[in-house]
């Protein structure tokens, strides 16, 4: 597959085919990390964009406790017992 690089303002750009950006779900802003490998630049989507923040903001909101509900909370646990290695 080949593409262009084209002028954008001062900077310079690729043409990605909307063929991969479907098939890597990746859209217009999207955060991808660009390396060098062996002469060659590699393209790697960076997946979970905005989750650290999003969770940051879900454990700050205290609903946590709704969504995650206690599932031990009726269990009696004193007869659990660990095996030791």
């Amino acid at each position: 597959m080949e593409t262009n690089i084209i002028q954008i303002g001062n900077s310079k750009g690729l043409i990605l085919p909307s063929e991969l950006l479907r098939q890597f779900h990746l859209s217009l802003k999207s955060i991808v990390k660009l390396t060098v490998e062996e002469k060659k630049i590699v393209i790697q989507p960076e997946p979970r964009q905005g989750w650290a923040e999003a969770f940051k903001q879900f454990a700050a909101s205290g609903e946590e406790e709704a969504f995650f509900p206690d599932v031990f909370e009726d269990e009696d646990l004193t007869d659990l017992q660990w095996k030791q290695k």
